[in-house]
């Protein structure tokens, strides 16, 4: 049990004043932190009017020893440091030794604890930072603390404090985030007597993740695994396709600490850069682990903000792991049906409410109640009942474990199912459900290959069917039916192509163009000629904040020359001094003006042509914009839709 020490007035003043008590959820935020620090793996918080009246927080850590308890309460005392020296190395969560001294200045505190040394535990009450309570009691191994009529005593806090359910929202948003940094802790979040979260404490991301965000985000999720530098990367990442409107999904951790890096989420919207929407932010859930001595959590009163030793290091390593989490895993989105699902997901079968239910029933259930909750978890087609089990699914459940293994080895799944080039003419419904059935029992064979990330080599061929609003194209390959966007298709090949290329065919113009631009992109284009020529524009300076366009690139030769130029002009000024995404904004400008256009009339051959080569290479999967290629929707999926199987 480590024992409490009041810090010598030399080391105290080395650390950044934390007695930031605000709100509620500041206090929950310090109490969790010191339950946490204690090694609990189940704590609980209770709430009344948004914890302005009521917090409890209770845990089965170690406990505080009946000398050190008064200890606590006093300023600068702490277990987690004793001298300067331990400052350049802190591994929990607490230790500026201020939570429990400013809070009880504030408010009226019971605690409640015992360590499993002493037989007997302490009840201590304090209010206002005066002890009126210290006495023997019996209670489990662990400490609850209550914390009651918060500022009662300064009423000109109190009157800044927002309604209880805004209080009580932002209690929540701090359980959230902790719950999401400690999959191995059991969280339990009970608000006006009502329980609203339970997390299952396994360990697993996944579980915290799918419980805290919900069913659609959980069923979304790309694993991420990465060291480099001695800094390691995990945790999940969500799909280009959907990305969020706003940044509110953006959870940070470092060292299993909630923080607000600029570092970490620049370097993960970076490695999705050209395969997000504009105006679109990834969601993900990001634990960055990094030496102790190199990051200084001691520089922000609410330790929300840390200081790196080598930000570029965290940044790279950021980056890297994203990138080829991307890169590896994943896929091409499907069309949704009523009774699609994501096969692939542990939590295909059984909804947010269900899973949580399931927690909180620790119970022992009857076998009748089993049952039942068997049947619920079903999954159904609206005022249908389901009648097949999820080994009748197109993907086997025993896929996930092999993915696991896969994912943190960054390689790939190749199934090899027998051969379906040639499938024999379907003549009734009978032979169409027998021909699923073995379909699926094949699945249920399938080999597992780790190979390499390479573009797809062709095997199935590609039929095409035709096209639809002379925009997407239709094409048959194996089981599965695409349709492709044949604009954003063709931007992307373009735009890989400008950038592997090192010298763009460039065509002189008969005659200059003069464009007039805003004085910054005036200016960016005077001071960035070889940039431009570069790309393929060849720019003079006219003077008044006007330049001549002698050159452009070929592809461009029947477009609006101005427009582009006057395009390429603000992305110079929008992204500053780095020159490789001013260089692709170029590109993408390029691409986007040259590529075929949706209603353009488009010859078989060269539909067929595009279509074999975004289904060839995994790689095309998103336009320049963000916005999807292509999208597939499954043979089986679109017999369901028909009744020919169930």
């Amino acid at each position: 049990m480590p024992k409490i020490n009041v810090l010598e007035k030399s080391v105290a003043e080395l650390i950044a004043a934390g007695e930031v008590v605000e709100r509620p959820a500041s206090v929950v935020k310090e109490l969790i932190e010191n339950s946490i620090d204690a090694k609990a793996k189940h704590i609980t918080i209770e709430l009344r009017r948004g914890g302005i009246s009521l917090l409890r927080i209770t845990d089965d850590g170690c406990g505080i020893e009946r000398a050190d308890v008064p200890k606590a309460f006093l300023r600068h005392a702490t277990s987690k440091i004793k001298n300067a020296d331990d400052l350049d190395a802190i591994a929990t969560l607490g230790f500026r030794g201020e939570a429990l001294a400013a809070t009880s200045s504030v408010s009226k505190i019971e605690m409640i604890t015992k360590s499993s040394d002493e037989e007997m535990g302490t009840h201590y009450m304090i209010e206002g930072g005066v002890e009126v309570l210290n006495e023997e009691t019996g209670c489990p191994d662990g400490t609850t603390i209550i914390v009651t009529d918060l500022f009662y005593n300064t009423p000109a806090r109190m009157k800044f404090l927002k309604k209880d359910v805004s209080e009580g929202n932002a209690v929540a948003a701090v359980v959230d985030r902790v719950a999401l940094s400690h999959p191995e802790i059991s969280f339990k979040l009970i608000r006006e007597g009502k329980q609203t979260l339970s997390t299952a404490g396994d360990g697993k991301l996944e579980s915290a993740v799918y419980t805290v965000l919900g069913r659609d985000f959980a069923r979304s999720v790309i694993s991420v695994v990465g060291e480099n530098n001695g800094i390691t990367v995990n945790g999940l990442i969500c799909k280009p396709i959907s990305c969020r409107n706003s940044r509110s999904w953006q959870f940070v951790f470092l060292n299993g600490r909630f923080v607000q890096s600029g570092t970490v989420t620049a370097a993960v919207e970076q490695a999705y850069k050209n395969s997000t929407m504009v105006g679109k932010f990834p969601a993900f859930v990001i634990n960055v682990s990094v030496p102790y001595g190199t990051v200084d959590v001691n520089v922000h009163p609410a330790k929300t903000q840390v200081r790196f030793s080598d930000e570029r290091r965290v940044f790279e390593a950021v980056y890297t792991a994203v990138k080829a989490a991307l890169s590896h895993s994943d896929t091409r989105p499907t069309i949704p049906t009523s009774n699609s699902t994501s096969s692939l997901s542990p939590f295909a079968h059984i909804s947010t409410k269900e899973y949580r239910q399931q927690i909180f029933n620790t119970e022992v259930e009857t076998s009748e109640k089993k049952d039942k909750t068997e049947v619920k978890m079903q999954p159904a087609v609206k005022n249908e009942p389901s009648k097949f089990s999820r080994l009748n699914d197109s993907s086997p459940v025993f896929f996930d474990d092999a993915l696991d293994y896969v994912k943190s080895k960054s390689v790939d799944i190749v199934r090899e199912p027998d051969d379906i080039k040639n499938p024999t003419p379907l003549n009734n419904d009978e032979q169409i459900n027998e021909s699923i059935k073995k379909e699926s029992e094949s699945a249920e064979n399938t080999k597992v290959q780790i190979i390499k990330k390479e573009p797809l080599v062709e095997s199935d061929p590609i039929k095409l069917i035709g096209e639809a609003f002379s925009t997407y194209i239709i094409v048959e390959k194996g089981n599965s039916i695409f349709l492709i966007d044949k604009h954003a298709a063709h931007e992307r090949i373009l735009f890989e192509k400008l950038k592997a290329e090192q010298n763009i065919d460039i065509q002189e113009l008969l005659y200059p163009v003069k464009v007039t631009l805003g004085k910054a992109e005036y200016d960016a284009c005077i001071s960035e000629t070889s940039l431009l020529l570069k790309a393929g524009f060849e720019i003079e300076d006219f003077g008044n904040a006007t330049v001549l366009v002698r050159s452009v690139p070929s592809a461009l030769m029947n477009c609006d020359i101005t427009a582009i130029v006057e395009e390429a002009a603000a992305g110079l000024v929008r992204f500053g001094q780095v020159q490789n995404d001013r260089l692709d904004d170029i590109y993408h400008s390029i691409a986007c003006k040259a590529a075929t256009k949706g209603g353009y009339h488009t010859t078989d051959a060269e539909m067929l042509t595009l279509a074999k080569r975004v289904l060839n290479n995994n790689d095309i999967m998103y336009c320049p914009h963000g916005r999807p290629v292509a999208f597939e929707l499954k043979r089986r999926d679109l017999e369901k839709q028909f009744g020919r199987i169930q």
